[in-house]
């Protein structure tokens, strides 16, 4: 499985890109057809403290799902993106489930 962290107006660390790969790849628990996993880390030019935006978008046969958060931090935004995400991953595997039946 593949994971690609861009970074988007600006340029993530490695801590940072090393911590969400980590994340993301916890989710392969929850689906076993993942094909690849794409995280977007993007910086908006507001005064809103929550402007970091942490955009997850996996590819499963069939379908892509997507989640997006904005945080204070891209930390906080990749925890509560992956834990969107096993939501939808759950979500998904139970639905395939039901079609095989």
């Amino acid at each position: 499985m593949n994971v690609f962290v861009q970074s988007v107006n600006f340029n993530a660390d490695k801590k940072l890109v090393d911590f969400v790969e980590k994340k993301v790849m916890g989710l392969e628990k929850f689906h076993d057809k993942i094909i690849d996993i794409e995280v977007f880390l993007k910086v908006q030019k507001t005064s809103e403290k929550e402007n970091k935006i942490t955009e997850i978008k996996i590819n499963i046969p069939g379908s892509e799902l997507i989640v997006k958060k904005e945080t204070k931090t891209f930390e906080e935004g990749a925890s509560a993106a992956t834990d969107s995400m096993k939501r939808q991953l759950k979500k998904s595997k139970e639905k395939e489930r039901e079609l095989q039946h």
